[in-house]
């Protein structure tokens, strides 16, 4: 399979990886530059039928995917779906954290139930899947894993205290475990996406999209593939001497 997609060339031949919100949106870019990099890609995804949107293209262009469903608050279905990939393709060396959700309110009308549904998903997700994968990787002294933060998590937006707040967490556990886990060299790093093009910003409306455009120095708003690209050299061996490293991918929003 030919990394049509992506930009950079990086070989993957072989390694097990799994993506979380594969389904769509900057999981589905990603997990597709893995595989067409050559990676052996479990995708994982609370939806199922748009999961298998994401496996046919993938295998439509002749690359290895497997979907798994799995709720990533679910603790023992997260190391059920870590266990699986090991069984299937002997180790896991790539974890992509990318699943996320937002649930927008100022702070005085934000419901708890808001709250608690993005730092489950966004933060403790990520934790669930770091500590399930960090055992295999240990186990075979090399490993990759890379969270999807935000530029949100470092610079905060209104009516995003839940979002802000789970991806400053996910920055701190970042570069926490990196520490922990250097050892063996396993790298933990993580990319902040600024504004990008997916279903999640149209939502904001063309009025606001273009008041964003104005403040971003590259005056557009990011591609998918932008983000799939920084992830891919993340988790190839020419970052290998990076770790617990944010990388913004924001077209200079946050200079």
């Amino acid at each position: 399979m030919d990394a049509t997609s992506s930009r950079i060339r990086v070989d993957l031949a072989g390694r097990p990886a799994i993506v979380t919100g594969a389904a769509r949106g900057l999981g589905r870019a990603i997990a597709m530059s893995l595989a067409g990099a050559g990676a052996k890609v479990a995708c994982v995804d609370i939806n199922s039928e748009t999961l298998a949107e994401t496996i046919a293209a993938i295998r439509g262009l002749g690359g290895t995917a497997e979907p798994l469903a799995c709720d990533v608050t679910d603790a023992q279905r997260v190391g059920e779906v870590v266990d699986a990939v090991v069984g299937l393709w002997g180790g896991l060396e790539i974890l992509v954290n990318n699943a996320g959700i937002t649930r927008d309110n100022m702070i005085l009308r934000m419901k708890d139930e808001q709250w608690d549904a993005v730092l489950g998903i966004n933060l403790k997700g990520t934790f669930l899947f770091t500590r399930a994968a960090a055992r295999p990787m240990l186990k075979g002294r090399r490993g990759r894993i890379v969270n999807i933060a935000s530029v949100s998590g470092l610079m905060g937006n209104p009516g995003q205290a839940n979002y802000s707040a789970s991806k400053a967490g996910v920055i701190g556990l970042t570069r926490t475990v990196a520490k922990e886990l250097a050892g063996r060299s396993v790298t933990v790093n993580a990319v902040a996406p600024g504004f990008i093009a997916t279903e999640m910003t149209a939502a904001l409306g063309e009025e606001l999209l273009a008041k964003i455009r104005q403040e971003i120095p590259l005056g557009r708003l990011g591609d998918p593939q932008d983000v799939a690209d920084a992830v891919l050299f993340l988790a190839s061996d020419a970052a290998a001497f990076i770790t617990g490293h944010v990388l913004t991918v924001d077209g200079g929003l946050t200079v």
